[in-house]
């Protein structure tokens, strides 16, 4: 089976079937009939693609309803460790945090569901990441936590001098002044 739960409901990491020979390798990064299979009927209607260098953290953003997404987060080059976050404040796991490394490498993938704020460090000299969406980005409806919130007690696997952050995440509330609408 190509989806693994993870100890939060909902959030699957994916690692598609791939096959090697003296070429290279061949895999199907999407396919909607394996997805349906698993009870996941998402519409990915956006591509997203980012090029980091080491030491960039990006996130913890989400979008609220009814702008939010789902997101399928993939590595095309280098290493990351993606990080999601349950902010769904229903859930019995509201707050913990899950973190993988994805990588060019492993192939592995990360299915956060709406509900979920999701960032990444990068942990490769450089890296170049992909997610699909099934809903378009609308910048009203943007929300996030800072990367360093200490309830959250993130290990981004990175020196604390490296860590490269953005300005506007720098700004980001910490968990307790969430106010997302899950």
């Amino acid at each position: 089976m190509p989806f693994t739960k993870t100890p939060i409901q909902d959030l699957l990491v994916f690692e598609p079937k791939v096959f090697e020979d003296s070429r290279g390798y061949f895999f199907e990064a999407y396919n909607k009939s394996v997805f349906e299979a698993e009870g996941l009927a998402y519409n990915f209607v956006q591509d997203n693609q980012s090029f980091s260098k080491y030491g960039t953290i990006r996130g913890l953003h989400y979008q609220q309803h009814p702008h939010a997404q789902c997101k399928l987060v993939r590595v095309l080059e280098g290493k990351i460790l993606d990080v999601a976050v349950d902010i769904r404040k229903a859930s019995p796991t509201f707050g913990q945090v899950f973190s993988i490394e994805l990588s060019s490498q492993n192939k592995k993938q990360l299915l956060v569901p709406a509900g979920f704020a999701h960032g990444f460090s990068v942990l490769s000299e450089t890296a170049v990441v992909m997610y699909k969406c099934d809903a378009l980005y609308n910048k009203e409806s943007e929300g996030g936590i800072i990367y360093n919130d200490p309830t959250l007690a993130i290990d981004w696997q990175l020196p604390e001098d490296a860590a490269i952050v953005s300005e506007k995440d720098l700004i980001l509330p910490v968990l307790g002044d969430l106010k997302a609408n899950f």
